[in-house]
């Protein structure tokens, strides 16, 4: 997602999943193909270390994960949690997350 309309669109309609450590809010989009945008506030994480961390290893289970997932954009906002994880339990918990907005939406 590039422009803040994208993501003005997606604050204000979204389907929630959540954790202590990071949400991801998703809206279906008029492509044929999901897109990801990330917010992670420097007040969350403060290093830029730990942010980089933080994008790198979200989009790198976005791409692993986009031919399954549905035409919809996808937010994912970082909490101070986040840098706590480790790499491994970061990716369980995100594939869980991807997988219940994958599910189609309740009416």
């Amino acid at each position: 997602m590039l422009t803040p309309e994208d993501y003005k669109s997606v604050f204000k309609q979204a389907h929630r999943a959540g954790s202590p450590h990071f949400t991801i809010l998703a809206r279906e989009n008029s492509l044929s193909h999901p897109r990801l945008g990330l917010a992670v506030p420097k007040k969350q994480i403060k290093t830029a270390v730990g942010r980089n961390k933080f994008k790198r290893i979200t989009r790198e289970s976005f791409r692993n994960k986009q031919h399954s997932l549905p035409a919809k954009d996808f937010v994912v906002i970082a909490k101070k949690s986040a840098q706590e994880l480790s790499n491994e339990d970061f990716n369980k918990l995100l594939d869980k997350l991807w997988h219940r907005l994958s599910r189609p939406s309740r009416g």
